[in-house]
């Protein structure tokens, strides 16, 4: 039996992975993929696909961008999570923080150089018109356990996540959500090392084809919100938000969606050039 290993967040948008997997689904198809939780999201990913500790992940697509173009030898080969992620921006329950505008300047908690929570800080600033050189700061924090340790005991001021993600800790009264900030392009790509794709590539389209079959018909499954809920210890209300705004996608990210991401990377100085679509892209 082929051995695959695969890695995301260990979050409701991967839920669909964890039902073929649990159907035993690529095994029927006699491969035999292992599941990686990364709770540390894109930059901790970047590096396992750089160390062949994963051939495929679930990542953010500016994240992967970023660091394909950084030297990574990987490949986008679909758009996964068609929508935007709303993130929300987040302080500890007893900040004195209440607006966006009280940030300016301000610790931010990122998981790490490179991650998600990062590359966002940059959008987030962006968006308010502040000085990207003087009004951002950083903390490394690794995962939303060391965001809910340093929120609380000051060694940074916000941290942006997933709003829903994050919404059980909202809901505690550890974090106050005071806004939220949308990325201009699909959420989550799935990319795979390109020696996998090379040596792989029967295997890799099986993969997708059985994925996609699932998160084509996702919202359709029964219960399904009710077993979201229940698994990632949310309101079945906040999920039912999330079902109603969240699209799938079982196709390659285009052309301009990836162009026009680039250029709002490069335009913050994320990235140091704008790369050819096949630099970052393979279609099987």
């Amino acid at each position: 039996m082929k051995q695959v290993t695969i890695g995301g967040v260990p979050e409701h948008f991967n839920l669909a992975w964890y039902l073929t997997l649990k159907h035993g689904e690529y095994k029927d198809q006699g491969i035999n993929l292992r599941w990686h939780d990364y709770p540390g999201g894109t930059g901790a990913m970047c590096k396992a696909l750089r160390a062949k500790d994963i051939d495929i992940a679930i990542i953010l697509t500016e994240g992967i961008i970023k660091d394909i173009i950084e030297g990574n030898p990987s490949k986008i080969v679909q758009t996964f999570v068609q929508t935007p992620l709303n993130w929300g921006i987040h302080v500890a329950q007893h900040s004195p923080y209440q607006t966006i505008e009280d940030l300016k300047g301000t610790k931010a908690a990122i998981s790490r150089y490179g991650s998600g929570s990062h590359l966002m800080a940059y959008i987030n600033a962006e968006n308010n018109n502040w000085d990207l050189e003087n009004d951002l700061n950083f903390e490394e924090i690794k995962d939303l356990d060391g965001a809910i340790q340093g929120l609380t005991n000051g060694t940074a001021d916000y941290f942006m996540w997933e709003k829903f993600t994050t919404k059980p800790i909202v809901d505690r009264g550890v974090f106050r959500n005071i806004g939220n900030c949308p990325t201009p392009w699909p959420c989550f790509v799935i990319a795979v090392r390109e020696d996998f794709i090379a040596s792989h590539k029967e295997d890799l389209k099986i993969i997708l084809d059985i994925i996609n079959a699932t998160t084509a018909e996702f919202k359709n499954i029964p219960n399904i919100d009710k077993t979201i809920a229940n698994r990632y210890e949310q309101e079945l209300s906040d999920v039912q938000e999330w079902l109603s705004i969240t699209e799938w996608s079982q196709s390659l990210i285009d052309k301009d969606t990836i162009m026009n991401t680039q250029k709002e990377l490069h335009a913050l100085n994320i990235i140091p050039e704008i790369a050819d679509y096949e630099k970052l892209t393979f279609k099987l």
